[in-house]
């Protein structure tokens, strides 16, 4: 909707609204240049004639390729850039047959259209300029016009004013605190300049807000912009209409026939009995769409004739198949091409327990392995199990090794729980290869994620601990411990400004840099003559780690300077993401320069820390985030390629 115009009219204006009035009927026999062309046309004197291309037809020449006339909008960005595009005048180009007169009728119109396009931008006091000039033997038309345009000051908002109506008008802290929020976010403020663009995006924006949190049904009873074109001033209001607020009520699956609703209900973990919150109902349907017993999910408020303070919420879902084979390719610079095939299972017999069975192969890694997850209980809890058997390089050996697995676990928004048994065997081959181990262990862990996006996070930070204690099998029986923790965090710094041209005035934005700060550590204490698994013992160096060294390269000095895993385990990193600014707009790219350094020993005291540092670019693709870096790693490594798709902690 265009904004009301309230000012006082020149003397001249009541003739040339006559004129118009007068001449515009006329152009109703007009036609748009990609309307098809009748049979017969009515010409200017009212005879009925034949279009030009119609007769060029039937003779068997080449319909003329050039316009009737040209228009030429002169004047400053971005009014001359809105008019060139915008411009009514600008359809009628290619009309067959158009006398100067009729030419005539169409500028007098293409005025008062000019002036509205242009109060689109704040400019409601313009001058403008409409020439017809005759140019025979022109390259692309005999004749053209000419829109000069002075577009003067811009308007200004004045005076703001937000009214508010339904529940979140009552009187208590929770609607005052909604008001003053609104209030406060309201983007078109009292100083700034008037665009409709801007004026509606404010709304907009405004009623998003307003629908996010308790109110789903909030709208815009009613808004206007009162212009002063006199004095260059809009003034703004502005009434929302919250409607009652609404808390969460139970949630029913519909759809669902080969797997549980109630398991459903416990996936979905909607916070029953709290106030609405848009992002905790996407969060819901994200639980379920992303637990792989349903192909879609829809979730939705049954606000017809129900309780507001106990809406019931519909998740209308269409279930995954029973059992599904993927086979995947990728590839990493850690190591290399790799083939995966998958077989899901999502309801083996007599359990009922969900299988994901799971073939990989790539340069470094063999394995075969199968996951068993539970339903879950009451409290969120479920059991599962695993096993895995695999081939890979680790140090200067080729280690083959199994693990089993059987515990419970839990995961919430931001945190995963998990309590096992474990069983571990490995077998080193080579010369001079460390003897075989195996050992049995009772572990805890705690993984905790507080990021803004656990898909691409920009700020936020998230901490992992693993805890183990067992003992050694093959060798002697020995007690050991394994501790292992890692945490990243982001660091807000500068901001990075951005302002970008665009045909409703200059939109200027802002986005922080910062440093990803990394750093992990582990250590497995255990008598010097235990002898424990390689997969219990540390390596470090890759993509994740310490980028410059290749995957896993870094461990501990063995029998004649080989590298085998190691007790103890140390790396930090330190990266500068910046983000990028290309013709004036913020970009989806971040540039980064970074620092990595790591060690790997059997004992503390032997840590000798190899650095790696270079830069890099991220993407934040549709798809997800896009990482490319290339590093230098001093002393034994090398310059380097890292390429990674996705972010997981």
């Amino acid at each position: 909707m265009f904004p009301t115009v309230v000012k006082r009219a020149p003397a001249s204006w009541p003739a040339f609204l006559l004129v118009v009035a007068l001449v515009l009927p006329g152009c109703g026999l007009l036609r748009p240049a990609q309307e098809p062309a009748p049979a017969n046309a009515s010409g200017a004197d009212g005879t009925q004639v034949m279009p030009s291309e119609a007769v060029a037809k039937q003779e068997g020449k080449p319909a003329s390729t050039r316009d009737t006339f040209t228009v030429e909008v002169r004047g400053p960005d971005p009014a001359r850039e809105l008019l060139d595009q915008h411009l009514d005048l600008q359809r009628y180009r290619r009309l067959d047959d158009l006398s100067v007169a009729e030419i005539s009728r169409l500028m007098a119109a293409a005025e008062p259209n000019a002036r509205q396009l242009l109060g689109t931008l704040g400019y409601f006091t313009p001058t403008l300029t409409l020439e017809l000039l005759d140019t025979p033997g022109g390259e692309r038309a005999d004749h053209a016009v000419v829109v000069t345009v002075e577009p003067g000051p811009r308007t200004r908002v004045g005076e703001v004013k937000l009214g508010f109506s339904g529940a979140i008008a009552a009187e208590n802290p929770q609607a005052e605190r909604r008001r003053n929020a609104l209030e406060r976010n309201w983007s078109l403020r009292s100083g700034a300049e008037f665009t409709q663009s801007g004026w509606d995006g404010a709304k907009s924006a405004a009623q998003r807000q307003l629908t996010a949190r308790r109110y789903p049904l909030g709208r815009i009873a009613d808004s206007r912009a009162q212009i002063d074109a006199d004095r260059q001033l809009a003034d703004l209001g502005v009434q929302f209409d919250s409607g009652p607020a609404y808390r969460f009520g139970d949630l029913q699956i519909r759809g669902s026939e080969r797997y549980s609703p109630l398991n459903a209900v416990r996936i979905a973990q909607l916070p029953t009995g709290q106030e609405y919150d848009q992002q905790k109902l996407l969060d819901t349907q994200q639980r379920l769409a992303s637990s792989g017993f349903y192909e879609s999910v829809f979730l939705t408020l049954d606000t017809e004739g129900t309780d507001p303070q106990n809406v019931p919420v519909i998740a209308q879902v269409r279930e995954a198949p029973l059992q599904k084979l993927v086979f995947g390719v990728g590839y990493t610079t850690d190591a290399g091409p790799r083939l995966s095939v998958d077989h899901i299972h999502n309801k083996i017999p007599l359990l009922d327990w969900r299988a994901v069975s799971r073939l990989s192969l790539d340069n470094e890694n063999k394995s075969l392995g199968t996951s068993l997850f539970g339903l879950l209980d009451e409290r969120l809890w479920r059991w599962f199990g695993s096993g895995l058997v695999q081939r890979e390089r680790s140090g200067s050996f080729d280690v083959l090794s199994g693990s089993l697995r059987y515990g419970r676990s839990k995961s919430t928004d931001h945190i995963d729980r998990s309590w096992f048994a474990q069983y571990d065997y490995a077998r080193s081959s080579g010369a001079d290869a460390p003897p075989p181990a195996s050992t049995v262990s009772m572990n805890w862990g705690w993984t905790g994620r507080y990021f803004d996006n656990n898909s691409r996070p920009r700020r936020g930070q998230g901490l992992q601990l693993e805890v183990g204690v067992g003992t050694t099998l093959l060798g002697g029986q020995y007690p050991y411990t394994r501790t292992v923790a890692r945490w990243l965090g982001y660091v807000p710094l500068y901001q990075v400004r951005a302002s970008s041209g665009t045909d409703t005035g200059t939109d200027t934005r802002a986005r922080r840099a910062r440093l990803q700060l990394r750093a992990e550590a582990g250590a497995v204490v255990a008598p010097d003559a235990a002898q424990i698994p390689s997969t219990q013992l540390f390596l470090t160096g890759g993509d994740t780690t310490v980028r410059g060294f290749g995957y896993r390269k870094i461990g501990a000095s063995y029998v004649n300077d080989t590298t085998v895993a190691g007790r103890y385990m140390a790396v930090g990193s330190m990266e500068l993401q910046h983000p990028v600014v290309w013709n004036g707009a913020l970009t989806d790219f971040e540039a980064v320069a970074f620092v990595d350094t790591g060690s790997v020993a059997d004992r503390a005291a032997d840590f000798q820390y190899k650095v790696g540092a270079g830069g890099g670019m991220r993407w934040y693709s549709p798809v997800g985030l896009v990482q490319a870096d290339i590093a230098h790693g001093f002393g034994e490594g090398g310059i380097s390629i890292h390429l990674r798709l996705g972010f997981t902690f």
